[in-house]
């Protein structure tokens, strides 16, 4: 089951898989080693909602902060979603977009030694409090090499503003029509997994 509300997950709703589950779940992506910021806007209000990031290092992974993103083929752990398989990555894109936001996704590549860094202050930073999604992610950013001009900040948006200005960033921009009810969907893209 997949689930999606935003950036305010509480303590009780966060799985934690064993790391039995993790290690089978792994997937390491065969593109080049980057990281992957996520922004959902607000379509009405163009406010930020949510940030994560994905990071593509010697596995693939979703740093997910306060999310609550349920899929069953994704375990997760300390607010880290692993296995992030190319299809389970553009269903992770897409969800978040629908009638009322619209997805910013910018990448930027690094090295891999930049990648593994921000794979083990992902891993180790822990569960994150509610809303506090864009200042637990600017705080592994800024302890990156040349990331050091991202901002403490509370608001995905200017997070987003901030990546923005580094050099070689790749934006995309995702919108969809989708309803916010994302049961259909979610539903589908669990039989496609059954089925895989």
């Amino acid at each position: 089951m997949f689930a999606l509300v935003g950036c305010g997950a509480g303590a009780d709703m966060r799985p934690d898989a064993s790391p039995e589950v993790i290690s089978s779940a792994s997937y390491r992506h065969s593109g080049p080693t980057a990281l992957t910021l996520y922004t959902m806007i607000n379509n009405r209000s163009g406010a930020g909602a949510h940030t994560s990031l994905m990071i593509n290092g010697s596995q693939r992974v979703i740093f997910d902060p306060a999310g609550t993103v349920r899929l069953s083929a994704v375990p997760e752990r300390g607010d880290v979603l692993y296995g992030i398989t190319p299809g389970v990555a553009d269903f992770y894109a897409r969800a978040h977009a629908r009638e009322t936001y619209h997805v910013v996704i910018q990448t930027i590549e690094v090295s891999p030694e930049v990648a593994e860094r921000a794979l083990r202050l992902a891993v180790t930073n822990g569960p994150v409090a509610s809303a506090q999604c864009a200042m637990s992610t600017a705080a592994i950013l800024r302890q990156l090499p040349g990331f050091q001009s991202i901002g403490s900040t509370w608001f995905p948006k200017r997070l987003m503003d901030d990546f923005a200005e580094l050099p070689g960033v790749q934006t995309t921009k995702i919108f969809e029509n989708d309803s916010d009810d994302k049961a259909v969907a979610i539903a589908q893209f669990e039989q496609v997994l059954v089925g895989q």
